[in-house]
């Protein structure tokens, strides 16, 4: 592969798109097998494979030059049906990649690093109580490690060698965000395995970086993770569910407003992660909400109060998916 032959259109953003899609739905039953944070439910392989489904539904016929433009069509589609926790991150981070991306036609390596920082932005302030060694891990991985490759090329960093480049080290700083995760949570620590949604991010990310140098991806390297094997058994199945249901919803809030039903989601549960899907008006937005509590009318009549609740779902945390 020489950097010549990297596709950095559009086309190559739907053909990432359309890559997570296949490869999440392929690895979703060992997702769901070590899925034990934060919640022991085994359903995080599902999640992301079907808010990956959405957002690409959305795309699929969409022509569009614009590659920001494109991907935040994406994005939106993918938070309005974002699944769990690992879905609504996934959401959060296309939308933060998308910003930076609005308005070009071709990806660059500082339009890379420039969309990886802002998504590793709005997927930590979107939690309540963000957590080392999970998902994040990996978004704050690739996003410090593309900000350094960038800061050390000699070359002209607008070439598709410095992109080239760019892409090599985040592949093998995600690798090892996610070997690194086991040792960061006891949870992952007690169950011999690395964790679930950060996998998920990593198959993400070799397929962004496989469309663009327009090469096969290969998952060999995962089996080495602890977990991962595909005979092993599904490892929640032996740890306690949770209780209580998750609760999502989207609500159309102003900054004091989101702000506030924040600290109460807060109060009530935990887990909360709110992120805006979109600008209504000057200072409101249209918020994906998640929160997990132990049960979901006195957190639906909450959020009422700020706004009207619609794209409502409640899942059963105790409900376990094989």
């Amino acid at each position: 592969m020489t950097p010549q032959k990297l596709d950095t259109s559009v086309r190559a953003i739907n053909e990432w798109l359309a890559r997570s899609v296949k490869s999440l739905g392929n690895h979703s039953d060992r997702l769901n097998a070590i899925n034990v944070f934060p919640v022991a439910d085994g359903d995080t392989g599902s999640n992301l494979y079907l808010t990956a489904r959405a957002g690409h539904d959305a795309v699929s016929e969409l022509e569009s030059d614009d590659i920001g433009g494109f991907l935040e069509v994406a994005a939106r589609a993918s938070m309005e049906s974002a699944r769990g926790n690992s879905g609504t991150l996934f959401a959060v981070f296309l939308s933060g990649l998308s910003e930076p991306w609005i308005g070009h036609e071709r990806l660059t390596a500082p339009l890379l690093a420039l969309g990886l920082e802002r998504a590793k932005v709005r997927s930590w302030s979107a939690l309540s109580e963000p957590v080392e060694g999970t998902m994040l891990s990996v978004i704050n991985a690739i996003a410090l490690a593309a900000g350094s490759t960038l800061a050390h090329i000699k070359t002209d960093h607008e070439s598709r060698a410095a992109l080239d480049t760019l892409l090599v080290q985040m592949k093998q700083a995600a690798q090892l965000a996610v070997k690194g995760t086991e040792t960061e949570l006891a949870p992952l620590l007690e169950a011999g395995v690395v964790d679930a949604g950060a996998v998920g991010m990593l198959i993400i990310i070799d397929e962004l970086c496989a469309a663009i140098r327009n090469a096969d991806t290969d998952f060999t390297s995962y089996e080495d993770f602890h977990g991962y094997k595909i005979q092993d058994p599904h490892v929640h199945l032996n740890r306690e569910a949770e209780s209580g249901v998750e609760v999502m919803c989207t609500v159309s809030l102003d900054a004091l407003g989101a702000a506030t039903l924040r600290g109460q989601l807060d109060a009530m549960g935990n887990s909360v992660i709110m992120s805006p899907v979109n600008q209504l008006e000057e200072d409101t937005y249209r918020w994906r909400v998640h929160v997990h509590v132990d049960e979901a009318q006195p957190a639906l009549e909450l959020i009422g109060k700020y706004g009207e609740p619609v794209n409502v779902s409640v899942t059963d945390l105790c409900t376990h998916d094989d």
